[in-house]
């Protein structure tokens, strides 16, 4: 009853994501008054976001339907990276997105704008340090394995050795806390700016 609920939940969100994210890149894609820089980045996040839930949610759906992982190892490494991948994309994107937002809004006149080519080296960043840092586990730190409900493929928390743990420890050092951090405190001005210039218009 479990998998079925799951797999019928997944393929909903699956279609529902396919559909809404290439919404986005097609209507910013093809309006020429959205091509800004700052969309670039919004566009490289519904891409990212289109890629994982077209790679992602097709094999979670199957293997819920045979009640565990039905794909092999190969796949399952591929699965689990490719997940970890977009996920740090978005990420890093979102902190870019968070950025550019500070700088408008906090530093105002102040700020150097946001250019189309910083924009495309801002997503260049994201997409190179991801797969770099994602492809580790092929060489050995850590590994990519079945989890939880084994529908789903992902880094291995499980094993109980500190070269495979210390893996885990940078990732949510770099790819966790580091981004909470930076966003955190850029929203923290964001939000004193705005309450700062709504009294001032009062």
């Amino acid at each position: 009853l479990w998998y079925g609920l799951l797999g019928f939940t997944i393929t909903i969100l699956g279609i529902f994501s396919l559909a809404g994210n290439f919404v986005v890149v097609w209507v910013f894609m093809n309006t020429k008054s959205l091509r800004s820089p700052a969309n670039t980045l919004v566009v490289n996040l519904a891409f990212n976001d289109f890629l994982m839930m077209l790679v992602m949610f097709p094999p979670m759906v199957i293997s819920c339907y045979w009640g565990t992982w039905a794909l092999g190892a190969t796949f399952c490494e591929i699965y689990g990276f490719w997940g970890n991948m977009c996920g740090c994309v978005s990420i890093y994107t979102m902190v870019w997105i968070t950025l550019d937002r500070y700088n408008v809004i906090v530093k105002g006149m102040n700020g150097t704008p946001l250019t189309p080519k910083g924009a495309y080296l801002r997503n260049l960043i994201s997409w190179v340090f991801s797969i770099v840092w994602c492809s580790l586990p092929f060489f050995g730190w850590n590994r990519y394995v079945p989890e939880g409900n084994m529908t789903a493929c992902g880094t291995d928390y499980l094993t109980d050795d500190q070269f495979s743990k210390s893996y885990l420890y940078v990732y949510t050092t770099w790819v966790f806390f580091g981004p909470f951090v930076i966003n955190v405190f850029s929203y923290f001005y964001i939000v004193q700016a705005v309450v700062t210039h709504e009294r001032g218009m009062r």
